[in-house]
Formats: structure tokens, sequence, C-alpha cells
């Protein structure tokens, strides 16, 4: 683990198991020895968040932004992805992509027409510490760049196969050894 951590998107291999990470892109937010945290970025719902996301007063006639999975842990905890830095408070994940959690901004987003670039997402994926060191040792991931484009403009369906195919790797020969979770 660098002690200079660099975001990374982490696309999970075949041998990954885990229902929750088949065939994901996680956006790898934070990464040091006390555990890691991430937003997979390609599970959306079929529903709005502006209709699932309960603010009060409630958010009227919002956009049909979707609502995406972040992960399987605490799913009633929101995070909004951000294209443009944000007036409210924010972590930059690198230039041109902003984390937050601001109800404020959450309204804003919400509210917008059209919609801006951005995502709200439900939960979140996290490792204890030790343990995505040691999936990566066991090369249930590969680790990419982390390219707007991908966050933001790339179909959710072709999320994966695209960042695989950037590393010069062709999804369908990747190597499937025996499970991992």
């Amino acid at each position: 683990m660098s002690e200079n951590f660099k975001s990374a998107l982490l696309l999970s291999m075949p041998q990954l198991q885990d229902p929750n990470f088949a065939r994901t892109v996680v956006l790898l937010c934070e990464y040091n020895p006390d555990g890691a945290f991430g937003l997979v970025l390609n599970r959306p719902t079929n529903v709005a968040a502006s209709e699932m996301v309960r603010l009060d007063p409630p958010v009227v006639a919002g956009n049909d932004m979707p609502l995406w999975i972040g992960g399987p842990v605490e799913p009633q905890r929101g995070w909004i992805l951000l294209g443009d830095e944000p007036q409210a408070e924010f972590k930059c994940i690198r230039d041109g992509l902003y984390l937050s959690t601001s109800q404020a901004l959450l309204r804003e987003v919400l509210g917008a027409r059209p919609a801006p670039r951005a995502r709200v997402l439900a939960g979140y994926a996290g490792w204890g510490p030790g343990q995505l060191d040691e999936e990566l040792a066991q090369s249930a991931w590969l680790l990419g760049e982390v390219d707007l484009d991908i966050v933001f403009d790339v179909a959710p369906e072709a999320m994966w196969e695209t960042a695989i195919r950037r590393l010069g790797a062709d999804p369908s020969s990747l190597t499937t050894s025996h499970g991992v979770h």
C-alpha cells in the first residue's frame, strides 16, 4: 500500500463470486492501514433518486437521474459524485471528480433540470484493515486509472468491459481461478 494513495478503479476479476461485486467497477476513494472505502459505479436502479431519497421537505418535481447502488454496506447512507466542484463540503477524488454527503447539495442535484453531471449512490463498499490487500494479492481485482468518462458517460452495462479493455486486456481471456469470497 502506497503512502501517497491515489484513487483508482477496482475492476473485479471473474473469480470474484460475491454477487455484490461480480463484474463491478468500484471507485476506490480511500485506502489506508485502517481499511478501504469505495463506491460501485455500474449498478443503477430503475428508480429516480428523487423518488427514493427521503428529504424533509421532499424534493418536488425532481429530475429522472437514477439512484445507483454504491455497495452493500449501509445501504441507507447516501453519496453524491459530481463532475463540477460543488459549493458544499466535499472530498476531491481527482480533478473533475468530487464526493459529498451534503443534504443541501443533494437537494440541489435532485432538483436540477437538466440533471447535472453527477451520480447519487446508496451504500458503499468497505474493507477492513488488510482485507483489500489480501484480495489484491489473490488477484480478485485489477487496478485501473480513474477516467471521468467511465465514471459519468459509459453505459453501466459496458463499463466493466470498457475499463478492462483500457488496461489492454481482453475480458474474455481473463483467467478464472478458484473463487474469492
